[in-house]
């Protein structure tokens, strides 16, 4: 073999377009990696015979109580030590504020264990597959023998997925828009806990779907009364004339993991 030869041999052009990284990382393939990104779920749940799931939204930064706790101890002793610095007051703050809404993870675990054993094989728990509410949920489903999927997103801070999804079931996304997809396209049920920006996103993402018609009505259900009746002020929407009263009849607002499945049992006449 040539010396030329052997530099054609690795050259970056020589490599087979499949297997070129590189090349699909460019902005020209963009196209291309979303497609797969639609693909590679999709193969993976069908392979499984994941047809109908229940989807759980929630924050990623609630504890369980005790790890709530720890947090609002360790925010306190660094306090101690800088008793003016104002992003410590923010910090103890934020830690007490998730101590309040610990309740819910004990909840959304007790979800995921009712899906398992109220459901059997008719519905898979999908997540967003991170820690907090969304490994509750998980957790509850997984630890009763039940299917539970995570759907993960690369971000900047990266995000775990949580231990408790089923083998083969954990998927990691670039693009938000294709995890969207796969959150949705085969959802049932629709059950948000308490969250933040990325919950809410989630949420409304369903609602104006449903509301325009590009997905079938189900089950949307809030849970935690004190949390979306301050956080969701459904009728300054309605004063305001920008949703009608039929977009307020998309969801409902539950306490608990069993007035949540309540609604879900009831909303498909199921014994």
């Amino acid at each position: 073999m040539t010396a030329k030869s052997q530099d054609i041999k690795h050259s970056s052009s020589y490599i087979k377009a499949y297997e070129d990284i590189e090349l699909l990382k460019q902005d020209d393939l963009r196209p291309v990696r979303i497609e797969l990104e639609v693909l590679k779920p999709e193969i993976y749940l069908r392979h499984f015979g994941v047809k109908e799931t229940i989807v759980c939204f929630g924050s990623a930064r609630v504890r369980e109580e005790k790890e709530a706790k720890a947090q609002i101890a360790a925010a306190e002793k660094a306090l101690a030590k800088s008793p003016k610095d104002k992003t410590l007051q923010a910090n103890l703050a934020a830690a007490k504020g998730r101590l309040k809404l610990s309740f819910y993870y004990n909840e959304a675990r007790k979800f995921g264990e009712i899906v398992a054993k109220q459901a059997g094989d008719r519905f898979a728990v999908v997540t967003g597959g991170g820690p907090g509410l969304m490994e509750a949920a998980n957790r509850g489903a997984f630890e009763h023998g039940g299917r539970s999927i995570g759907m993960n997103i690369t971000l900047p801070h990266e995000q775990r997925p949580n231990p408790y999804i089923s083998h083969n079931l954990a998927f990691l996304f670039h693009y938000f828009s294709m995890r969207k997809l796969h959150l949705v396209m085969r959802a049932q049920a629709i059950v948000v806990f308490p969250g933040g920006f990325g919950t809410f996103d989630e949420l409304f993402e369903i609602l104006t779907l449903i509301q325009t018609g590009k997905k079938t009505k189900i089950p949307v259900i809030l849970v935690g009364k004190k949390f979306w009746s301050e956080v969701f002020n459904v009728k300054a929407l309605l004063s305001y004339g920008v949703i009608s009263a039929s977009d307020a009849s998309n969801f409902e607002i539950v306490e608990s993991a069993e007035e949540a499945w309540d609604e879900i049992v009831k909303f498909y006449k199921m014994k």
